[in-house]
């Protein structure tokens, strides 16, 4: 029986708790991921992936990876590398599981044989467009192709010549023969075989005809031993013929197929402002509006795990997200909200300006440089403190300033107080502006009783700005980010390029930083303090080039709609 502790309960688990208590299978569990390697995995393949993989654990069964690699022309090694890379990060394993639709072509070749042997199977001459037009619509039903009463001897001779390669793409299929009055589109005489002269990235040019995707996928389930077949509810209409392939093949392959797979829709991951169709994903990458399928704007695993989001962040946003039968729209806001817990407990705390406005201590000795203790993670004593240098000139955010402030404006402005983060409370006296009348420095006295830890003035001041002193400043860039798309759901806009979002990212160069900036080891996911989390580009710095990409902003809104 299955450990409830390790798994939200949800309608597939009742689902399997139910089988496993009725001994289908003999109790087992078995499940798969099967990606198809046409480009990157997006977050919301994040959330099948982790559910299968899950539930396999939470009843001691078994999952496996599988590549559905059936279609050629779109598939790629470097798609199938970065597919295993982005699951070992999200922490699946699949201990020796790992299988290619292709490993078995032969034996589906042969199970197609031995449909069209029982009379089930025929080879079509009509065109894809005659195809269609046969196949009916919803309302009326589609009549039978010319070719569909052929002879068993007939069938069989051009399926074989049609795998050594004697006739072009597109001139015959293989067909299953079940019904053309179903009124279900999908079992009135699906393709079952199509023929591509494409050389396979496995198999190079051994097949010319390959499997389509609803005959494939059901038969390598049972050929895998695979008992609960998890996809998206788009696949709720093709069930019937699913179950119609695995029933043939129990049937026609009794030496091979020994489980009866069974197939369970739930509603696919939609997020806000995002898109997760693969095809327009790829079509950002090769029309250049993202850098790559890695860019930290693009919802790809890769892309996040750029960005510094962790797996552990990913895994408790699939769990908040939860699992539905129909499909809904997730904000944004929950996967930044479970970015930003995440971070909050783990990404020690320094200091960066990113827009700098220079600030001289005139009553500090201009050789003077104090050390100054600073806890990483406030709170938290075990991760340690670190010196943080302080000196006679320094940079504040330029918005931590005003001239003229309005009443509740706590920040520094012409004859008041502030607090510095971990410092002293200086007092602004005098501002220094270029011909134009642009603020370029602030002339600041600092009393020397009010340091933090040790404060002896009783001063009181509500403000307390971050800063970092300009002589041992750290130099780095950072990359800020927002969202790829200006509108909710770029999906229904008629061309969702229109709707990109022009100022998806900045690059700010020679950002000032505390030293710990530029020591960090590639990866580290700093929290800037005031701004927001950061991870130092592991990618940049192989380049000598040290960048700090924008991961999540501080403002937690999912948390307070919530309340």
């Amino acid at each position: 029986m299955a450990k409830e502790t390790e798994m939200q309960s949800n309608f597939i688990y009742t689902l399997i708790s139910k089988d496993v208590a009725e001994g289908k299978n003999d109790g087992r569990v078995h499940t798969r991921f099967p990606p198809e390697p046409n480009g990157y995995l997006h977050i919301g393949h994040a959330k099948a992936v982790l559910l299968n993989y899950k539930l396999a654990k939470a009843f001691n069964g078994k999952f496996n990876v599988r590549f559905d690699d059936t279609n050629p022309v779109k598939e790629e090694q470097e798609f199938v590398d970065s597919i295993l890379e982005d699951l070992r990060w999200l922490g699946v394993d699949w201990e020796d599981r790992l299988y290619y639709s292709s490993d078995s072509f032969e034996l589906k070749y042969e199970f197609a044989r031995r449909l069209i042997q029982a009379g089930k199977a025929y080879v079509c001459d009509l065109s894809p467009e005659e195809i269609r037009e046969y196949r009916g619509t919803l309302t009326e039903p589609g009549k039978e192709s010319p070719y569909r009463n052929r002879s068993v001897e007939e069938n069989l001779d051009l399926f074989e010549r049609m795998r050594k390669g004697e006739f072009p793409n597109g001139s015959r299929v293989l067909r299953a023969k079940i019904d053309m009055a179903s009124g279900n589109l999908n079992m009135r005489d699906p393709v079952l075989y199509r023929i591509l002269h494409v050389e396979h990235h496995r198999t190079g040019d051994t097949w010319c005809i390959y499997p389509m995707y609803d005959f494939d996928h059901p038969f390598t389930d049972a050929l895998e031993g695979i008992t609960h077949s998890l996809c998206s509810i788009e696949y709720t209409d093709h069930r019937p013929l699913y179950d119609w392939i695995v029933e043939n093949a129990l049937e026609l392959m009794p030496e091979v197929i020994k489980t009866r797979s069974r197939q369970t829709e739930f509603a696919r991951l939609n997020l806000t402002y995002t898109v997760m169709s693969k095809r327009k994903l790829r079509r950002l990458v090769e029309e250049g509006y993202v850098s790559g399928w890695d860019d930290p704007r693009m919802p790809t695993i890769s892309g996040l795990r750029r960005r510094g989001v962790t797996p552990e962040a990913i895994a408790d946003f699939q769990e908040k997200a939860g699992v539905a039968r129909a499909d809904s729209t997730v904000s944004l806001e929950l996967l930044e909200h479970c970015i930003r817990n995440d971070l909050n407990t783990r990404a020690h705390r320094v200091m960066a300006v990113l827009d700098p406005l220079k600030v001289v201590i005139t009553n500090w000795p201009a050789e003077k440089t104090e050390m100054l203790t600073l806890e990483n993670l406030p709170g938290n004593k075990a991760a340690g403190t670190r010196q943080v240098p302080f000196g006679r000139e320094l940079y504040i955010e330029r918005e931590d300033f005003l001239e003229n402030p309005p009443k509740k404006f706590f920040r520094l402005s012409p004859g008041k107080e502030v607090r510095l983060m971990g410092a002293y409370i200086i007092k602004c006296e005098k501002v220094i502006k270029d011909e134009d009348g642009r603020v370029v420095e602030l002339h600041c006295t600092y009393d020397p009783e009010t340091k933090s830890g040790s404060d002896k003035s009783g001063k009181k001041v509500k403000g307390v700005i971050h800063w970092v002193a300009a002589a041992q400043a750290a130099r780095i860039t950072v990359r800020m980010y927002g969202n790829l798309f200006t509108k909710e759901n770029p999906e229904a806009e008629e061309d969702f390029t229109a709707c990109i979002n022009p100022h998806s990212l900045a690059t700010l160069e020679n950002v000032p930083a505390e030293p710990a900036a530029a020591s960090a080891p590639p990866g580290t996911r700093f929290q800037f303090m005031r701004k927001g989390y950061f991870y130092l580009d592991p990618e940049d710095l192989k380049k000598g080039k040290i960048v700090y990409n924008y991961t999540v902003g501080l403002r937690d809104s999912w948390a307070k709609m919530q309340k």
